[in-house]
């Protein structure tokens, strides 16, 4: 312990500052790490499912067709209404639920696209492009100086009018609203994708180092970044696909 903390109770400035800083990084790691572990599960979920004609009989030719479509939808929503002051095992359980459901939901993608000629391929464009324009929108969102608050609000609309348009084409069946949502879906999930960084970072400086509470960050921040992914990269396959 340094001379200036016994004499004052408190660091010098800089060394403060690193310390946050080296805080802040470990905190965005965690939350990094745990989005891409979701990932690595849902794409091996995905695999096996989609190559397994036993399994996609089994998944999705009955009424729990409607548990692996609705699931991750369900817990959330459930959780956000339950789980006011959720445990750090509480959030991993959501956490690993949802991405679990996703995984296993996506197995009918992989099923589709290996059925057609280069589908596969198109696939790893379209996760590579997402892959790509995540990093650099994360990153932006780390670095800018703008404040993305107000943008926030903005976007959470874009997705319930994104919602609401992918339901009204069930019924329409238009290709030209299902472009325009794709397009529309690039540029708000892209959004989100800043303004979630942004916002988790600020949030580490909330906390004030309650580890329980960025326990439970790191795994509802991995959530939120996580969700971002999967849509973008929906959305951007959805328009690389010579069959929108």
């Amino acid at each position: 312990m340094s001379e200036h903390y016994l004499q004052t109770g408190s660091f010098p400035a800089g060394r403060a500052d690193m310390a946050i800083d080296a805080g802040l990084r470990a905190f965005m790691l965690g939350i990094y790490n745990k989005m891409a572990m979701g990932l690595a599960l849902t794409a091996g979920l995905a695999w096996v499912v989609g190559t397994t004609p036993a399994l996609m009989q089994a998944i999705f030719s009955g009424p729990q067709a409607y548990l692996v479509m609705f699931g991750p939808l369900a817990i959330l929503l459930i959780s956000s209404f339950t789980m006011k002051s959720p445990s750090p095992v509480g959030a991993n359980l959501v956490y690993w639920s949802v991405v679990t459901l996703i995984g296993v939901g996506m197995g009918a993608l992989v099923f589709y696209y290996a059925g057609i000629p280069d589908g596969m391929v198109l696939v790893a464009k379209a996760f590579l492009t997402t892959a790509a324009a995540f990093g650099g929108l994360s990153l932006w969102g780390y670095t800018t100086k703008r404040d993305l608050t107000g943008f926030g609000s903005f976007l959470i609309m874009g997705v319930i009018g994104l919602i609401i348009a992918s339901i009204v084409n069930l019924f329409l069946a238009s290709s030209i609203l299902s472009f325009a949502i794709s397009v529309i879906g690039v540029l708000v999930f892209a959004g989100l994708v800043a303004f979630d960084t942004q916002r988790l970072k600020n949030m580490y400086y909330q906390l004030g180092g309650d580890q329980r509470a960025m326990s439970v960050a790191t795994t509802y921040g991995a959530l939120s970044l996580y969700l971002n992914f999967i849509n973008l990269f929906q959305f951007i396959l959805s328009l690389l696909s010579p069959r929108n």
